[in-house]
């Protein structure tokens, strides 16, 4: 199914941009587990949007309801349907766009595919649905913090051509993110980016930027050789993402540039295990967590809605002038953190359980 992801733990998202809400449902969350919309909201407030004058004005609260999957505060074992509302929908902005395709959009693809589509918002297309994937994720996270002690951090490390300097990845906290409107946690380079997305929204355009995320404290053997390798469950969790435009782990690209003798990653005897001295496969082996940090980079392309006139055609091949009137970020990096927290969770919590039942039938 095209809005499911995962093999035992799953989710199912729904709704679209500006119907009267968006949600999720998880199948296989193990039961038992102490869960409330308190343990969600916060990746929510996270992600929603108008949370500073760098992000889309629209004001929603993104108040989530849990309908079903618990009693009494703890997880009962079947599905868990999550919804929330949406309040601040204003599908009169799309007027013009039932007939014009907007240049870099799924206006034409879905129109093509399905020979209709939600005219306005994006419908299934809009970063709207990652709402659910975020309130999935903040399950699948504290599901995998009480269970394995795992920690997911993710920041934005790049807006246009300004980078963040090398951080410390075993050390980076999401407090350390969140003090920055950018969620940068290099004070100067953040700075820089503030200034950048503040003169591209002035300017009514967009820029695009890439987001670091580290996973710490996964066991060893996380993965399922050789099609469900852990970094492409990552890497196809990851381009599932609106406006995502690449993936790459551990040294990725720059990889390619180096030597095989410095590229290895030598082992070391540590901590009463065998560890790297070095980690440029960033936590992965064969497609197998190795134990070391995973560490993944997303890029994401400058925003495809832009309030500047653009010349284009409608959908009969008539030339239009289009400047686009729904509100949108200038960069969506900044938002971004909190869904790929989320998505790098879903792709971990799939894989413990994975090996859970591997390990339970070998015994």
């Amino acid at each position: 199914m095209s809005s499911t992801l995962g093999t035992l733990f799953k989710i199912t998202t729904f709704g679209e941009s500006h119907g009267m809400g968006v949600g999720v449902i998880v199948d296989g969350c193990p039961s038992g587990m102490a869960l409330t919309e308190a343990d969600i909201q916060p990746q929510l407030s996270r992600r929603r949007p108008g949370q500073s004058d760098l992000s889309t004005p629209r004001q929603e609260a993104d108040q989530v309801i849990i309908y079903s999957g618990t009693e009494f505060g703890r997880t009962l074992g079947t599905p868990i349907m999550l919804l929330v509302h949406n309040k601040d929908q204003q599908p009169r902005d799309y007027g013009e766009m039932s007939r014009v395709p907007r240049p870099s959009h799924a206006d034409y693809t879905y129109q093509m595919k399905y020979g209709i589509r939600a005219s306005s918002g994006g419908g299934r297309a809009s970063a709207r649905e990652t709402i659910g994937r975020v309130a999935a994720g903040a399950i699948a996270e504290k599901w995998l913090r009480a269970t394995y002690g795992i920690e997911i951090v993710a920041w934005v490390s790049a807006v246009g051509d300004i980078e963040a300097q090398p951080l410390d990845v075993t050390r980076i906290t999401r407090t350390e993110v969140d003090n920055h409107q950018v969620r940068c946690p290099d004070p100067a380079a953040a700075a820089r980016m503030e200034a950048l997305i503040g003169e591209v929204l002035a300017a009514k355009d967009s820029v695009g930027g890439i987001l670091t995320c580290v996973c710490r404290q996964v066991p060893i053997g996380w993965g399922e050789p050789v099609f469900d390798k852990l970094e492409a469950r990552l890497a196809q969790a990851m381009l599932s993402l609106p406006a995502t435009k690449g993936f790459e782990i551990g040294s990725g690209f720059a990889g390619t540039r180096m030597r095989g003798s410095r590229h290895n990653d030598l082992f070391v005897f540590q901590e009463g295990r065998l560890g790297t001295a070095t980690n440029f496969s960033g936590g992965i082996q064969g497609g197998i967590s190795n134990g070391e940090p995973i560490v993944f980079r997303v890029a994401f392309k400058p925003v495809a809605t832009i309030g500047q006139d653009q010349e284009t055609v409608d959908f009969i091949g008539d030339p239009v002038t289009l400047a686009a009137k729904g509100r949108h970020d200038p960069c969506v990096a900044p938002r971004a953190v909190p869904i790929v927290e989320a998505m790098a969770a879903l792709v971990l919590a799939d894989m413990a359980l994975r090996q859970s039942a591997r390990q339970q039938v070998g015994s």
